[in-house]
């Protein structure tokens, strides 16, 4: 936990001390985008009028432009994807960005034992739950795809990378959202904004407090039905929020449900009765990182692990019951 933070900390520029109040009579604003495959959305407030508003607004469209453009596996001429055509061929020159990005993925990989890996992309691949017509993939392939994976085989040096055989390939999709969202709060505080709400794809960062409000609402969405909330989160000052579920992205094969979070250690999708963790940390990357571990590890397993981080709060859901840590229920309002 410790070096997730200081990594955190690493990617700033100079960073200003949230003040812990909204101004009075100012208007909440709001910007909206869509990136990363998801719907953005940023609420917050500009002390100093709309020269400061649309200045932060252009500074952060841009970076997750670039962002996006230079670490999406989607995008073929992406870094990412230059580095997976690589595989088992070259070595790729990279940024110092880029760099850091990589001890993120060291960390992430030793604070949660290996279970975020960022090679996991060929079992990703293999299972394609948004098939047509689903199959399930042999065992033999299974094996196959898990020889792939190892973010220790990963070979770097200073300013390079290698995948040493050809079919691994990197994915900086399980933290490259909270990532963003944690460097667009930044950018708010450098741009003099202390109030304000990050939501991409519901990876949130909150800052400070929205005017005339004592908290941050955010809905905790009901697995059982998609859309609707069961509760709320009451958050105040600087606030990681992310959850973890398999209840939207799945499908049934033979009477039997598979979700689309698969397990490294075993190369199946967790299959454990979970569908929903939700995490409430100092950073969206943390919180993201204690859901979706929290969720692969299960009740009680995932409680522990989220227990193990000062700070960190969370609740799992599974199909008959819920678990929570000791103080979750200190942000629910309703």
């Amino acid at each position: 936990m410790v070096i997730i933070m200081a990594l955190i900390a690493q990617s700033s520029r100079k960073e200003v001390t949230p003040v812990m109040h909204s101004s009075s009579g100012l208007p909440l604003r709001k910007v909206e985008f869509y990136a990363m495959g998801t719907p953005c959305e940023i609420q917050f407030v500009a002390p100093k009028g709309d020269v400061q508003a649309k200045a932060f607004e252009h500074q952060v469209t841009e970076w997750v432009k670039q962002f996006e453009a230079k670490y999406s596996r989607y995008k073929t001429d992406s870094l990412i994807s230059k580095i997976n055509r690589a595989a088992g061929l070259s070595w790729i020159d990279i940024d110092t960005e880029t760099e850091l990005l990589l001890k993120i993925c060291d960390s992430l990989y030793f604070t949660t034992q290996s279970i975020l890996d960022p090679t996991t992309l060929p079992l990703m691949t293999l299972w394609n739950w948004k098939a047509e017509i689903p199959t399930i993939p042999s065992q033999q392939s299974i094996n196959e795809a898990l020889s792939k994976v190892g973010w220790k085989k990963v070979q770097r040096s200073p300013g390079k990378i290698m995948l040493p055989e050809i079919g691994m390939a990197l994915d900086f999709g399980g933290f490259g959202k909270e990532y963003a969202v944690d460097f667009v709060a930044q950018l708010a505080q450098q741009n003099g904004i202390t109030d304000a709400l990050i939501d991409f794809g519901h990876d949130i960062r909150t800052l400070g407090l929205p005017p005339g409000r004592p908290a941050w609402h955010i809905g905790l969405e009901n697995p059982s039905s998609p859309g609707n909330h069961t509760s709320s989160l009451g958050i105040q000052g600087s606030k990681g929020i992310a959850s973890s579920g398999d209840y939207i992205r799945f499908f049934t094969y033979d009477g039997k449900r598979y979700g689309h979070i698969i397990d490294p250690r075993t190369g199946w999708p967790v299959a454990h009765g979970c569908v929903q963790s939700t995490v409430v940390a100092s950073s969206c990357l943390i919180a993201g990182a204690l859901a979706t571990t929290s969720f692969i590890l299960g009740v009680p397993k995932g409680i522990e692990f989220i227990q193990s981080f000062p700070g960190a709060e969370g609740m799992i859901v599974t199909q008959n019951s819920r678990a929570q840590t000791r103080a979750f229920f200190n942000h629910v309002v309703s």
